[in-house]
């Protein structure tokens, strides 16, 4: 396998020490794949320093590698301040859809009958997010305003990748947009997984308004995986309700994915779902699996099997872990953050071997 170059995205407070617990589990004495860094220093001190400059810069590093790895980073509330970086990551790197999949986690009691996995498939621009804001009047007669656009072609791959998705899984695509209200703007959508459906007929389909899709999640049998296509804003709200589901936010990684022709991804950056966690910073308590799991993630879109042998080992090591009894305090364990990294590392080590020698 030739050396493969990854963009790391260095972020903020508990974020950046996670980004450094993954990037020993990418370690090539740990999985046996020759990886290079390209380091971008995105903490929010050196966004404002080079007026965003850095993340122009990594988002053209990630064009050219293809691979992102990206620490939780603090996106500041004030308006005329740097902003998010991911939304001009996202733009930048021409980023269509983010995918993320909740899944059980040993040991860990999910919520009503939740077993099977369940992926998100989120439109990863327009909607909500971008959209014209103004307002008009002054007092009680003051009246907010927004503008918000989705682009046919956009539904088109989210629509078309969750079905490819689900086709992976052995999955059911699941819920949808309010199209029955916005019939012009969320319609578009639902007429793209229509015809996304009609062109999988292999994939069970069972579309839902988005409301329905929130209450049936609470009462599912549990028993097939599901992927859930959804418009921006809905998906970044539903895919929070996904994490906590199966019992933690920090149990699964993010993945923004560009494409070209054919599906073919030509930028994968994966992340950690969580933020940057200041009251966890320096104490060595937070939970590094979202992001180690971001680092496997990334592993299986290399078109190398023993990259994606690695990748496979990363996810099973973590759960069995956690199975163990060697979980963060979140999880209801003890284990510090480099305990729990340290026996995901001696875990892999051993599986690799093992498996070598099959």
């Amino acid at each position: 396998m030739s050396q493969r170059t990854i963009a790391v995205l260095e972020g903020d407070q508990t974020g950046q020490e996670l980004l450094l617990e993954a990037l020993r589990v990418l370690d090539k004495s740990v999985i046996d794949v020759e990886l290079a860094f390209e380091r971008f220093d995105l903490s929010l001190e050196n966004r404002r320093a080079t007026h965003n400059a850095v993340v122009q810069e990594a988002a053209e590093a990630m064009k050219r590698t293809r691979y992102g790895l990206k620490a939780a980073t603090i996106t500041p509330a004030e308006k005329d301040d740097v902003g998010s970086p991911n939304a001009i990551l996202r733009k930048a790197v021409g980023g269509k859809v983010i995918v993320r999949t909740g899944r059980r986690l040993p040991r860990i009691r999910p919520v009503g009958g939740v077993h099977a996995p369940i992926s998100v498939v989120r439109m990863a621009v327009g909607d909500a997010y971008g959209a014209k804001e103004w307002r008009e009047g002054e007092g009680s007669s003051e009246v907010a305003y927004r503008t918000e656009s989705i682009d046919r072609s956009v539904c088109h791959i989210v629509a078309e990748y969750s079905f490819v998705h689900a086709a992976r899984m052995h999955a059911k695509v699941f819920g949808g947009p309010k199209f029955t209200v916005s019939p012009v703007y969320e319609g578009m959508f639902k007429e793209e997984l229509d015809a996304a459906a009609a062109r999988h007929p292999e994939v069970p389909y069972d579309p839902q308004l988005i409301d329905a899709t929130y209450a049936l999640l609470l009462s599912t049998d549990g028993e097939m995986p599901l992927v859930i296509p959804t418009l921006n804003r809905d998906g970044d709200c539903l895919s929070d309700l996904v994490m906590q589901l199966f019992g933690s936010i920090a149990g699964a990684e993010s993945v923004l994915l560009a494409f070209e022709e054919g599906l073919k991804p030509s930028v994968v950056m994966t992340e950690a779902p969580h933020g940057t966690a200041p009251r966890l910073f320096g104490k060595n308590v937070a939970n590094p699996m979202a992001m180690i799991l971001a680092g496997g993630a990334l592993l299986s879109y290399m078109e190398d099997r023993r990259a994606q042998n690695a990748s496979r080992a990363i996810y099973e090591s973590s759960l069995e872990t956690v199975h163990e009894g060697i979980a963060t305090s979140d999880l209801g364990g003890h284990a510090s953050t480099t305990d729990f990294t340290d026996a995901v590392i001696d875990r892999v080590k051993r599986k690799l071997d093992v498996w070598s020698s099959l």
